[in-house]
């Protein structure tokens, strides 16, 4: 992981904060999912009861709408990181320049 210099700081603790609803809204987003296919299964076996089909229904749409955002910023926060550890190693491999005699 990069150390972060004191001017980043403040953007890496926001990242680490987004970070965290990101994976919660992720945890939500999946659980319901997981939700909606058992209610599924079980709606199937035991011949679509009403309250069943509407807990399935429920579920996928609540993770179709939890779902979406959470995954692009989680994408968004990993091409950040990288993007900070392909910028500190373009840093460190610089030589000094050339002092002139």
């Amino acid at each position: 992981m990069v150390t972060p210099t004191p001017e980043d700081d403040l953007v890496v603790e926001r990242r680490h904060r987004i970070a965290r609803w990101v994976g919660l809204a992720k945890r939500t987003g999946y659980g319901l999912l997981l939700a909606a296919i058992v209610a599924f299964g079980i709606a199937a076996v035991t011949g679509f009861p009403n309250w069943l089909v509407t807990v399935t229904v429920v579920a996928l749409v609540g993770a179709c709408v939890v779902l979406p955002v959470p995954i692009v910023l989680g994408y968004g926060l990993r091409a950040a990181e990288r993007d900070d550890r392909q910028a500190a190693a373009r840093r460190s491999s610089r030589t000094p320049p050339a002092t002139r005699q």
